[in-house]
């Protein structure tokens, strides 16, 4: 695996970090808005959430991973043709919102569960709290979570909707840079 960038292309170790963290993102997402198929207080409810908290942390887990290989793979491969300075601005801008959301929802999520008092669960362990018991502030951290998880929903629907539309409209290298190389 490689993890420096090239000239025309990510290092395939990033690559893989980038659709692996969308793979999750994705279970991520499915667990919380699926969990209705299940009555309240069942057990295939409870495997859900904990799942989807499971998950979470695991994106919580990959991120410093991500930004290590990020710094270590050199410079971004250049996109070609060269975009516009205001579209490259904006596509700074965009990851590092991105980021900062990978970040700040598993967070929130980690302190919602120790504000009310519930484990938080990875894969046999259990984390400690962040926070002590606190149920007003365990709900107020819940409806925070679910609203940048909604907004979430938009950051990744415009992340995507612009790399098709450089891919699509503008033919420039943009989405290619991040795609595995073939052969």
């Amino acid at each position: 695996m490689n993890f420096r960038n090239g000239n025309d292309h990510y290092g395939s170790g990033l690559i893989a970090l980038h659709w692996l963290t969308l793979g999750l993102l994705v279970a991520v997402y499915a667990l919380i808005e699926l969990r209705g198929i299940f009555p309240r207080g069942s057990a295939g409810r409870a495997a859900m959430m904990q799942w989807h908290f499971m998950l979470g942390l695991v994106v919580l887990a990959l991120l410093p991973i991500r930004l290590a290989l990020r710094a270590a793979g050199g410079a971004a491969p250049p996109i070609r043709p060269p975009l516009p300075a205001w579209q490259h601005r904006l596509a700074a801008l965009m990851k590092l919102v991105l980021y900062v959301f990978l970040l700040v929802m598993p967070v929130l999520g980690w302190l919602t569960l120790s504000a009310q008092g519930k484990p938080v669960p990875f894969f046999g362990l259990q984390l400690p709290a962040l926070l002590g018991a606190d149920k007003a502030l365990g709900h107020s951290l819940e409806e925070l979570h679910g609203t940048i998880g909604e907004i979430g929903y938009y950051l990744i629907g415009l992340h995507a909707a612009a790399a098709l539309f450089h891919h699509y409209w503008t033919r420039d290298d943009t989405l290619r840079r991040m795609l595995p190389r073939r052969g």
